[in-house]
């Protein structure tokens, strides 16, 4: 087992140091495909990545070894087809690739959802806050323009006509200012909305134990 742990941990690092596509010809030779196999298994990834690892050593003429990658993967599946992982996977908004056996698949997605739509609720309130902050923003400008166009419009600089324009500009901006006042606001009740949904979401899913 610890040689196992060992193993894995080289292949995390060489990963970690180079993309897959720059594997060389010394990597590919004496690659543990059972190992790879566990790693992506243990990080739910689909049969199809094992592709990217096929390419890369097809680039030195070394044929990668799919029966161990195979085997090494089915046994990474099972700590990662796990009720938690599903949780985590979910929560931490991340894609589930429908590669469990259907003897575990129902606890993970009854788990992956849990946290998905923890995932959602949190992404609702931060999207909100986002929105008013970029409203907030624009407000603050607007009211800066208007605030320099007053300044210029009583100064003794502008011709009348310029005067004119100054007026049906600060007219303009006015009403976009109680737009944004409008939109600021609806936000922020639907912020409220959202916020409580996720409370008491939350709530819910600390009493089931995540």
């Amino acid at each position: 087992m610890k040689a196992r742990i060992l193993t894995i941990t080289l292949v995390v690092l060489t990963m970690a140091l180079g993309a897959c596509s720059s594997m060389g010809p010394e990597e590919c030779a004496a690659t543990d495909w059972s190992a790879i196999g566990y790693e992506d298994g243990s990080r739910g990834m689909p049969t199809e990545y094992f592709g990217n690892h096929r390419k890369a050593c097809a680039k030195h003429g070394i044929t990668a070894d799919f029966a161990a990658y195979k085997a090494g993967r089915n046994e990474g599946l099972v700590e990662f087809c796990q009720p938690s992982r599903g949780y985590n996977l979910g929560v931490s908004g991340g894609r589930y690739h429908g590669v469990c056996d259907i003897a575990l698949e129902e606890e993970f997605l009854d788990a992956y959802q849990v946290g998905h739509q923890l995932y959602s609720l949190r992404a609702s309130v931060n999207n909100a806050t986002s929105q008013i902050a970029a409203r907030e923003s624009e407000l603050e400008r607007v009211r800066d323009s208007i605030r320099a166009k007053e300044a210029l419009l009583i100064s003794s600089e502008p011709t009348p006509q310029e005067r004119v324009l100054l007026l049906a500009d600060i007219k303009e901006l006015a009403e976009r200012t109680g737009e944004l006042e409008t939109e600021i606001a609806v936000l922020i009740e639907e912020r409220a909305h959202h916020q409580s949904e996720l409370t008491n979401y939350q709530n819910t899913v600390a009493a089931y134990g995540f």
